[in-house]
């Protein structure tokens, strides 16, 4: 069962609501039940990396006077980044390993020579790096994201696993769930499947992913929280409400909450 002491807190990414002005936005979140958020640092956003160590706190504020909580922005992992989140009481720096052109091996090992040297700044700043796998060109599962935790102190640096990812690198979530557990910082709900981009006349197959709502991807939501319960996880829960069907996503991600929030109360 889950601790009873640090029960789950449910947080929204609010990527996709970046035009709601500050107030409108921590109604919405409240409206429909979220504890918190995951805001996301970049250029045209709430909160833009250049001037984020005045704006960030501000914001915090502004957002706690509604009772919504920041558990996380999406970053890059300056240091002024982690002096904006010192001062506004944020504990988690998101973050994605991209491949870069020289391959995947050198990318792999460029950035755990990058985690080494940001450990530091996490215990200086009291804020941990939380890495995210992603399908695509980038560290795209639980194997792979946590070779990179090797000889990195968990207590500064973490894993936020991501079910959808996982999911569409072909991962069962228990043993994803068990890969990445002495390193788990928060757990990102969304769910996906892949999709054909071209004709059966085409010479050869492409694939896209189609993001969709809790109940109808490729990872499977009850048994995720299922593991999740079995291994007493207490913590974050984002709903990161990535849909390719935007028009809708205020639904969607209201569905989406109702569903997680009935099974962690199954």
């Amino acid at each position: 069962m889950i601790n009873a002491d640090k029960p789950i807190s449910f947080s929204l990414f609010v990527k996709h609501w970046k035009d709601l002005p500050v107030s409108k936005l921590g109604e919405f979140v409240k409206c429909v039940g979220f504890d918190g958020i995951e805001l996301p640092i970049r250029a045209g956003f709430h909160v833009e990396p250049a001037t984020a160590q005045q704006t960030l706190p501000a914001l915090a504020a502004q957002l706690a006077e509604q009772d919504v909580r920041i558990f996380s922005v999406a970053a890059p992992a300056d240091e002024s980044i982690f002096a904006a989140c010192q001062a506004a009481g944020v504990p988690l720096i998101r973050i994605m390993v991209d491949i870069d052109p020289d391959g995947y091996k050198a990318t792999e090992e460029r950035m755990k020579r990058k985690l080494e040297k940001l450990a530091p700044l996490c215990e200086q700043y009291g804020v941990k790096i939380g890495v995210q796998q992603h399908n695509g060109k980038y560290i795209n599962d639980s194997n792979g994201i946590m070779r990179l935790m090797e000889n990195i102190s968990c207590e500064y640096v973490g894993v936020v696993w991501d079910a959808a990812h996982d999911a569409l690198a072909g991962q069962q979530p228990e043993y994803g769930l068990e890969i990445v557990k002495t390193h788990l910082a928060m757990v990102n709900l969304k769910n996906g499947f892949f999709v054909r981009n071209n004709g059966p006349e085409a010479e050869t197959a492409e694939w896209r992913c189609h993001y969709t709502t809790g109940r109808h991807g490729m990872a499977h939501w009850p048994r995720i929280v299922r593991s999740l319960r079995d291994r007493s996880y207490s913590g974050v829960v984002c709903l990161t409400a990535e849909y390719t069907d935007l028009v809708n996503k205020d639904r969607y991600i209201a569905e989406d909450f109702a569903y997680a929030k009935s099974l962690w109360n199954e």
